[in-house]
């Protein structure tokens, strides 16, 4: 992007937010510190060989925010701007996120300061197992313990990596693979993780537009058909966002990325634009589209819904008030900074946010990590029997009714689900039912807004887990 996206300090309007959802909660001042503070915070500097043989210094962090449950979980993003504060405030979104989509996780998260753009994968790989080895060494990962999982900058390569570094470490391991999700398929990952968090921001938005009465507050029609939808950032989730928006009749009329924006008022073929950036390196110059020079001037374009999907502080007090969407859905961390999120109140834009609508990919990792530490795939021990008794049920009906399917349509009925089915399922169910958890706590306790919901929802859970535990009285 061509300003600093950690202008403003992450931490700072985490907090800020915490204590605007604070005065709604019935728990006790001392309680509500403990559920706010950061309980770790791992700085380390470690030497990595680069590919000409030099040593270089990587500075890194691990933080754990919150150990109301154990393991904690969060991501590792490769970035040169990462810094304490920012680790720290992910670690406890992570918490809050985790909270409300009832994962039995604390929050967590990890930063290592380099630019895996600029890098070689030889690098790359042996400062991601020298990171490995430090966390190692002080207790920081592990199934128990602490989760890692993708984050910007990092990938399923990334995390093949995590776990053979890990399990060399620790050979006595019986759950070596449940050290890390977002791992390759072929590395016990699970199906549909990879488009987990975008699929959930897709979901989210659906049932955010879903709702007449809300709709009709910010002037527009109930449902996702023909909205026009801006995506800023075509990254893993910028990038499923937008598909599945635009095959639930979305209309994608801009795309903005870190060297400029794409649009067009007919709409955008994501697909298109996809294949394009793979052939060119850029979305810039795709077919049927304008180019604007710069992807902050995107957000301000005219669209129903904006989908911030990047990285924090892109919505500031400086451009809140020139963005038009009266929707904005956070699928980044952070992208709207506390006074931004002010302005957008004010002005009445709906603010999906974060802490829970781009909580698919902490949901889906919850699942892998189920199915690693039970050594199973989810549908083996069930799509089998599912088949057979769905077949007797079909058959059955077709004996009272004498009405027959086709060979195919019959084979359609009474398939048993595959793993990328349960898990879809269960995504939609958890980030449906998130949603109006939060929904019910804005409306029936006159909240300021959706944030402010989703906030006190998470703080009264972690608070109330302390309690069970007898640490608060």
């Amino acid at each position: 992007m061509d300003s600093d996206p950690h202008a403003g300090n992450l931490l700072d309007d985490v907090n800020a937010q915490f204590e605007r959802a604070a005065v709604y909660s019935d728990y006790p001042r001392g309680l509500l510190d403990q559920v706010k503070m950061c309980n770790v915070v791992h700085r380390m500097s470690f030497p990595v060989r680069d590919d000409d043989g030099s040593i270089r210094v990587v500075e890194a962090y691990r933080a754990e925010h919150s150990f109301h449950r154990l393991p904690t979980k969060g991501g590792i993003r490769f970035s040169p701007d990462v810094t304490e504060d920012e680790v720290c405030a992910l670690a406890s979104l992570m918490t809050y996120k985790c909270a409300i989509v009832e994962a039995p996780f604390g929050g967590a998260k990890g930063g290592v300061c380099i630019d895996s753009r600029n890098e070689s994968e030889g690098f790359l790989e042996r400062a991601t197992r020298r990171y490995v080895a430090e966390l190692n060494r002080k207790n920081m990962i592990g199934p128990a313990v602490d989760v890692p999982a993708p984050d910007y900058g990092t990938g399923e390569r990334e995390m093949a990596w995590i776990v053979d570094t890990y399990t060399a470490l620790n050979p006595d391991q019986l759950n070596p693979f449940a050290c890390v999700t977002g791992k390759p398929i072929s590395l016990h990952g699970i199906s549909g993780r990879t488009e987990a968090t975008g699929r959930g921001v897709a979901i989210g938005i659906a049932e955010a537009t879903d709702s007449a009465e809300d709709m009709e507050a910010i002037g527009l029609t109930r449902g996702i058909e023909g909205k026009r939808v801006i995506v800023q950032g075509l990254g893993k989730v910028g990038y499923h966002a937008a598909r599945l928006l635009q095959e639930a009749g979305a209309r994608i009329v801009a795309i903005a990325e870190y060297d400029g924006g794409i649009a067009s008022d007919s709409g955008i073929d994501v697909e298109a634009v996809q294949r394009h950036r793979a052939e060119t390196g850029s979305i810039l110059g795709a077919a049927g589209t304008r180019t604007i020079d710069s992807p902050f001037q995107v957000l301000e374009l005219d669209c129903d819904i904006l989908v911030p999907a990047a990285l924090e502080n892109q919505i500031t007090a400086d451009n809140a008030p020139r963005i038009k969407a009266p929707i904005v859905a956070e699928a980044a961390n952070g992208p709207v900074d506390s006074e931004g999120d002010a302005i957008l109140r004010e002005r009445g834009i709906l603010v999906i946010p974060d802490l829970f609508l781009n909580a698919g990919g902490v949901t889906v990792s919850y699942f892998e990590w189920l199915k690693n530490i039970q050594h199973v795939s989810p549908e083996r021990l069930t799509s089998r029997y599912q088949e057979v008794a769905t077949t007797r049920v079909v058959k059955a009906l077709e004996g009272a009714t004498g009405a027959h399917l086709s060979d195919v349509d019959f084979m359609k009925a009474v398939k048993g689900p595959e793993e990328i089915d349960l898990v879809e399922a269960a995504l939609a169910d958890t980030i449906t039912h998130a949603y109006h958890a939060v929904h019910d706590l804005w409306k029936s306790r006159a909240m300021p807004d959706l944030r402010v919901a989703a906030y006190t929802l998470a703080i009264n859970r972690v608070a109330q887990s302390y309690q069970v535990q007898g640490i608060f009285p």
